[in-house]
């Protein structure tokens, strides 16, 4: 009996500790506004101590001696529940991963890598449409359709991050020029480095990024790519292009064909001279300059390498940030534009009102309008704004193969998901076998 009392008392002074624990550690969290921390208590509870506490030890009437004993069934339902919670809470507020399904990125992110992405980097958003299938983005697998309801929908709220977003970070956020009707949430996710912050100047010339009126300063690690022009008196092996210099080729390309892979396109012209069109690093340029086989090797400057676009209605629709300006820019020259930032005025005209356009309409959600030159804002006339958030400017380290926002415009501070951190996995579809998987590239920081 008396060993009973005392284990008795045991577990009710565990019980009691761990919710005193709780009530201290949420009231410590809300002083130094890391809300994110509020969720850590409950899976260590859950984790450590499912059998030790008495979870229902407020209730008055005892409960029966005989416990009955939970099926198989009912025992793998509970295991998956609490992994599906645990899941999502860590996928909410903690750690996502995500995949590289573009070479916009190259050659710091390839397609195939898959990434960590932390949450906790710059602080994770409150859930905007809470109601939603667990461990799903927008749509449902297999049957298609929303995996979310928008029945309940929650103002943006940032809880507070570790840091806050620095410039050559790559992030991750929602891709704010998609139309398709969807909550900010549920948007596509992109991913690209952060090159200019709120309150700078970006200015490209001739290819060349500007930032307040300096060269760019690319981090360490950071491999750049434009499109070259290169000419040859023999066929080239795409192969080796491809496994020497990591030009990312098809290989057995037909010359003749029309629907080359954009990045890596070949033709003929005179003098059976063979003309290559391709992404490459510029010490893989270096290099090939050294080659014997080479006539000719140009960097092709003043929007020449956007032309891929022309044929996507994403990207040539005249109501696109890039080609509704009034300045006559293209992807090589560029601005100087300046970024805005939360609580800055501008003065508004009619020529800078495309430039910020979807700022006032679609991202801090005011009524725009113009009639007769003159700019109506929420039914007044309006001369100045004064913007509501920040935003961001994102670019692609592969600059003629990379949609960003010489296209379509800045991003807002509340379509920002997380910083990428890793990569846990890299998968080259080209490869056979075991070197399918890229060794080189596995738990391989993002620079």
């Amino acid at each position: 009996m008396i060993y009973k009392a005392l284990n008795y008392l045991k577990k009710q002074s565990i019980g009691f500790l761990f919710i005193l624990g709780t009530i201290v550690w949420t009231i410590f969290i809300y002083l130094i506004g890391g809300e994110w921390l509020y969720f850590i208590p409950l899976l260590v509870g859950d984790i450590l101590f499912w059998k030790t506490i008495p979870w229902h030890f407020w209730k008055k009437n005892k409960e029966k001696k005989e416990k009955r004993k939970k099926s198989e069934f009912r025992t793998w339902i509970d295991a998956i529940g609490f992994a599906v919670i645990a899941a999502t809470i860590l996928r909410t507020f903690l750690i996502e991963a995500y995949t590289i399904p573009t070479s916009s990125m190259e050659k710091s992110m390839l397609v195939g890598d898959f990434l960590f992405v932390s949450k906790l980097s710059y602080g994770p958003r409150v859930p905007m449409t809470p109601l939603a299938f667990p461990l799903v983005h927008h749509t449902m697998p297999l049957t298609g359709g929303k995996s979310y309801s928008e029945k309940i929908k929650i103002p943006f709220h940032r809880m507070k991050g570790l840091n806050e977003i620095e410039r050559n970070d790559c992030v991750v956020f929602n891709w704010p020029a998609e139309n398709k009707g969807r909550p900010i949430d549920k948007k596509d996710n992109y991913v690209k480095r952060c090159v200019g912050l709120p309150g700078d100047i970006i200015e490209i010339k001739d290819g060349d990024l500007f930032v307040n009126k300096l060269p760019h300063k690319e981090p360490k690690g950071m491999k750049k790519q434009a499109k070259y022009t290169l000419k040859s008196k023999t066929r080239l092996n795409e192969q080796l292009l491809y496994e020497k210099y990591d030009i990312n080729t098809n290989y057995n390309i037909d010359i003749n064909a029309s629907n080359q892979n954009s990045d890596f396109q070949i033709k003929r012209i005179e003098n059976n001279i063979i003309e290559y069109n391709f992404n490459a690093t510029s010490n893989a340029i270096l290099d090939l300059k050294t080659q014997p086989y080479l006539s000719e090797i140009t960097k092709q400057t003043n929007g020449s390498g956007f032309e891929m676009f022309s044929n996507n209605w994403q990207f040539s629709n005249p109501n696109k940030f890039l080609y509704n300006n009034p300045y006559n820019w293209n992807e090589d020259n560029y601005g100087p534009i300046t970024i805005p930032k939360k609580g800055v005025t501008i003065n508004l005209t009619t020529k800078n009102l495309p430039l910020y356009k979807d700022i006032i309409k679609r991202y801090e959600n005011n009524s725009l309008k113009t009639i007769n030159n003159i700019i109506y804002i929420n039914n007044k006339v309006a001369t100045k704004y004064t913007f509501k958030m920040n935003y961001y400017w994102m670019m692609g380290d592969n600059r003629h193969n990379s949609a960003d926002s010489r296209v379509w415009g800045f991003v807002p501070e509340d379509h920002i998901v997380g910083k990428a951190l890793f990569i846990w996995m890299s998968w080259d579809k080209r490869a056979k076998g075991f070197k399918k998987i890229r060794w080189n590239r596995l738990f391989k920081s993002v620079k």
